[in-house]
């Protein structure tokens, strides 16, 4: 394995001239203490090298990791299937490392899928994991065709095995809270060059074409994730070794489970709250060809030529991950004005101006320009993205702004869109109205700064700014987007309990629990659901399980009046006690205080570190004067409401 510069290192771990490899970690018996550098180890690794580091780290004990380094992200995963299926192991471990994540990788015994699954007693279940995965194989259907064999009886087998996976898939949602993933499966040329007729091949092409569709409509159930090989295969891996598949009943190659485990990790990242937010990037070189600064508008390459074509190309791909909810941003080396006449005028250009939530062209260092464009986004530096093509500023982000996903592009453009879509980093299960209209809110957020800015005081801006907020029970149409919260919300978030819809549409439906949605909006316009609330009844008390809030509404006034309203209702609908909960993670230590800001009392610390707070209900925070709220919360579950009409504030004691 090759040595490769970290990006950052322990004090009294010696530097050479490279950073220590996970070989000279392991070597020394310094690698679950050095844990946390593993992710910059890996940063630059070639896919051979990743599956030897996955051999190390897999050897690794994850409960000493996490007794060593607390703030770690963890994941349980499942993984159960038809064919031997060991080699996903090492490249699922050095994957999901790559990007912070520590795993602890269950393996089924050979073809135990359906017992895993279909049973509600089996050991998968018991172990709770949060992602599962059922690697399925070619050979579930022609390890049962007869021989010989026709297009007819491959139709009738894989139709018996869609109405399997169909049913175990309702066995998973019945007895699971985690997120079940399938794969399409792909047909080796070694069955279809059986068929001597072209047009029985054709027809066995149609049938799994059609089978592989009906698995991949089964992404379209709650909690449940169908991976698609043939983009993967369209990339020249080979489907199968034939050896493997013969003497080891390996039925997928080595290398298509590594790109497997490379998208499962994609996956990994967006369910424990890592999905990426922001796009920066370079423009000379990066987002068109040339130097503006050297070559003027009129030179450099945007779409004439065949370079020119490569760079609109890129562009074409970057606007479309923009419509998508990605905040793009534009960090150069250059004058603002002859960037923006670029962006705006060029007659060529696919990015406009109108496109980025800011243009950061100035001399200063990069990484200075990604941090300050993180706070004025009031996103953490580990939600950007960067690409550019020099090396020099790549390494200088790197080594200042480790938390930073750097994208390394070269004076290939042709290559510049297959580099930044290979991490798949702003994936996430579903896509919502809030994510397409995420850009145009952040703009006016901006707008919200400068306002700020012309005013004396921050009590003046509030007034001014005119915050609405409605709270309200969570409706129908607000799961995907109340689960997709809980999921990458990290610092306005008191216990981080990731939550897939089917979780949250449950919760929703229980008697017990109230699940609260928060929409806020002020003078620029509508910021959407941006909070939620969720809590429990028991006997006379209401326990608030969690609050989140996104990073976009923070310091405006709208948590105090949220948690206000929560404890005025719970009073007059008959409760003696409100208790609270915040679990400390790496990220929310910034709400750590927010209930005995508001008149909690802080009681006993769990075992896990989760601490307890309660609230008499005897004296309670009023809203702020600057925020209107408007609240339709009915009756707390299992209250005996008061009578009597209550204004939209109810009292402000």
């Amino acid at each position: 394995m090759t040595a490769v510069r970290s990006g950052a290192a322990d004090a009294s771990f010696p530097v050479q001239d490279a950073s220590w490899d996970l070989v000279a970690l392991h070597r020394a018996g310094r690698l679950v203490q050095q844990y946390p550098l593993v992710a910059g180890l890996l940063r630059h690794l070639s896919d051979a090298d990743l599956i030897a580091a996955g051999q190390l780290l897999s050897r690794l004990s994850a409960d000493e990791v996490t007794r060593l380094h607390p703030s770690v992200a963890t994941l349980d995963i499942a993984v159960t299937g038809h064919g031997t299926l060991a080699a996903l192991v090492p490249a699922l471990t050095a994957h999901t490392a790559r990007h912070g994540l520590l795993t602890r990788i269950r393996l089924s015994d050979f073809d135990g899928y359906v017992f895993d699954l279909g049973d509600p007693g089996s050991s998968l279940y018991a172990a709770g994991p949060g992602l599962t995965l059922c690697v399925l194989d070619p050979q579930i259907v022609f390890d049962e065709v007869p021989a010989p064999w026709r297009p007819e009886d491959v139709e009738r087998v894989f139709g018996e095995k869609l109405r399997l996976v169909e049913g175990l898939t309702t066995a998973f949602a019945a007895n699971s809270r985690g997120t079940l993933v399938l794969n399409t499966l792909p047909l080796p040329r070694r069955h279809s060059a059986q068929l001597l007729d072209h047009r029985s091949r054709a027809r066995l092409g149609a049938i799994w074409h059609e089978g592989n569709a009906a698995l991949l409509r089964l992404g379209e159930r709650p909690g449940v994730i169908v991976v698609d090989l043939d983009p993967l295969l369209a990339g020249g891996i080979a489907a199968e070794d034939a050896r493997m598949s013969v003497y080891a009943k390996a039925h997928l190659s080595p290398e298509l489970l590594a790109a497997y485990a490379r998208e499962v990790a994609h996956l990994a990242r967006h369910l424990t709250g890592r999905t990426k937010k922001c796009l920066a990037l370079d423009l000379d070189g990066t987002v068109w060809g040339g130097i503006l600064g050297e070559d003027g508008a009129e030179g450099i390459e945007v779409a004439d030529g065949y370079r020119g074509e490569a760079f609109r190309a890129f562009q074409r791909v970057v606007k479309q991950i923009g419509s998508q909810g990605v905040l793009l941003a534009a960090v150069s080396k250059n004058d603002v004005e002859p960037v923006r006449a670029v962006l705006r005028d060029h007659p060529q250009q696919t990015l406009r101006e109108a496109d980025f939530v800011r243009v950061c062209a100035n001399w200063r260092p990069k990484h200075e320009n990604l941090a300050e464009l993180a706070g004025a986004l009031n996103l953490g530096v580990d939600s950007i993205v960067f690409v550019d093509d020099s090396p020099y500023e790549r390494g200088l982000v790197e080594r200042e702004l480790p938390q930073v996903s750097v994208v390394a592009v070269d004076d290939e453009p042709a290559r510049h869109m297959e580099r930044l879509l290979a991490d798949g980093w702003f994936d996430v299960l579903e896509l919502t109205d809030e994510d397409r209209g995420r850009a145009a809110r952040y703009t006016d957020e901006l707008a919200r700064e400068d306002f700020l800015r012309s005013f004396d005081s921050l009590a003046d801006y509030l007034r001014e700014l005119g915050v609405r907020v409605r709270l309200a029970r969570l409706g129908d149409q607000d799961v995907p987007r109340v689960a997709q919260l809980t999921q990458r919300t990290n610092q306005f978030n008191l216990t981080t309990r990731r939550m897939q819809p089917a979780e949250v549409r449950a919760l929703a439906g229980d008697p017990a629990q109230l699940v609260l949605t928060i929409h806020s909006g002020d003078r620029f316009g509508e910021n959407g659901l941006v909070g939620a609330i969720f809590a429990r009844r028991a006997g006379d008390a209401l326990h608030i399980e969690n609050f989140l809030l996104s990073c976009r509404v923070f310091a405006r006034g709208i948590e105090q009046t949220c948690l206000a309203a929560v404890l005025r209702h719970a009073r007059r609908t008959g409760a003696t006690a409100v208790f609270g909960a915040y679990r400390p993670t790496a990220k929310n230590s910034g709400v750590k205080d927010l209930y005995p800001r508001y008149g909690f009392t802080r009681l006993a610390a769990d075992e896990d570190g989760t601490t307890r707070f309660r609230h008499d209900l005897a004296e309670i925070v009023g809203t702020p004067d600057h925020v209107h709220l408007d609240e339709s919360l009915g009756d707390l579950p299992g209250a005996a409401t008061e009578n009597g009409n209550h204004g939209p504030q109810g009292d402000h004691s």
